[in-house]
């Protein structure tokens, strides 16, 4: 789901944690326990930094499956556009898929790649599509592939299927864009109370204070 970054596998994974875990537990260890010396806080330091060590490997991870999801979701509808493009073109799907991870980049062209070499080597459309699905863990992607699977089970032509897809991501994009732009005053509050309201309130308090200072002390 983050792409396989790194070539890691699980045990690597694994280790990496490890690593990260014994590496941050000796320097806290070794600069608040020796270098102090607090041998005891040293310990205690080590022990909770180390925790901290461990699982920092799994925040960074979990940062890099929600930024794949996100270009995926928005590479979605301008691949789907040309996925469509090319099946009313005259090719198949298969075909289609390959002229859109010629022509695109990104974790969904990956992935459509990867799904085509396993189509290739003898899998099932459905199941490397359901694969895919499976990797990428987006909403839109599934509803689109779902519709494709049905269709072909169906027998039911899919450029059809591809244009009413493709039309149904592209609301559904202007109206994530849409809620957005809704969310972005109340995210613009914040800023504004605790950075550009106190500035107003010197600039214009500020030299009446002054004032009536200087007119006390007189």
């Amino acid at each position: 789901m983050a792409g396989n970054p790194g070539d890691l596998r699980t045990t690597d994974f694994l280790g990496l944690k490890a690593v990260v875990a014994l590496g941050v537990a000796a320097v806290a260890f070794v600069l608040l326990g020796l270098l102090a010396r607090n041998i005891g806080f040293g310990i205690f330091a080590a022990l909770g930094l180390g925790m901290v060590g461990f699982f920092a490997p799994e925040y960074w991870l979990s940062r890099r499956i929600r930024s794949r999801r996100k270009a995926i979701l928005k590479a979605v509808p301008d691949t789907l556009d040309l996925l469509t493009i090319s099946v009313k073109a005259g090719l198949g799907f298969d075909a289609a898929l390959a002229k859109v991870v010629e022509k695109t980049e990104g974790p969904l062209a990956d992935e459509f790649s990867r799904g085509l070499n396993e189509i290739r080597v003898g899998k099932a459309r459905r199941d490397a599509l359901r694969d895919i699905v499976e990797r990428a863990d987006v909403r839109a992607l599934r509803t689109f592939i779902g519709a494709i699977i049905q269709a072909e089970q169906l027998g039911v032509s899919i450029s059809k299927v591809l244009q009413v897809q493709s039309e149904q991501l592209r609301i559904e994009r202007r109206q994530r864009a849409e809620e957005q732009a809704a969310k972005a005053p109340v995210k613009m509050l914040f800023p504004l109370l605790g950075c550009i309201f106190p500035s107003m309130c010197i600039v214009i308090l500020g030299p009446a204070m002054i004032m009536i200072m200087v007119s006390i002390g007189g």
